[in-house]
């Protein structure tokens, strides 16, 4: 994924968080908090996602291709990594 887009994404979560932090101080009824809290991290999901599919198409696409077998191995124990992680929280 081309990085401005990406960085225009991050920066429009940034944007949510700070709405969400001003509904803490100033006490928003905590289900309207807990909703937005749900749409950053949708946000972010999609924006993690789009990094992972530019990451599949360039990196592990030149590194399955290639012949180093280790770095084969390394690229692909990456990404069980994140799934692993993704997983846990």
């Amino acid at each position: 994924m081309e990085n401005q887009a990406t960085i225009r994404r991050l920066k429009t979560v940034e944007g949510h968080l700070r709405g969400v932090i001003r509904m803490v101080e100033e006490d928003a009824y905590c289900i309207d908090v807990i909703r937005q809290i749900q749409a950053i991290e949708a946000a972010l999901n999609k924006v993690s996602v789009q990094i992972l599919e530019g990451h599949l198409d360039a990196c592990v696409t030149a590194a399955i291709q290639g012949s180093d077998k280790k770095e084969r191995e390394r690229v692909l124990k990456e990404i069980t990594e994140v799934f692993e992680m993704s997983a846990k929280v």
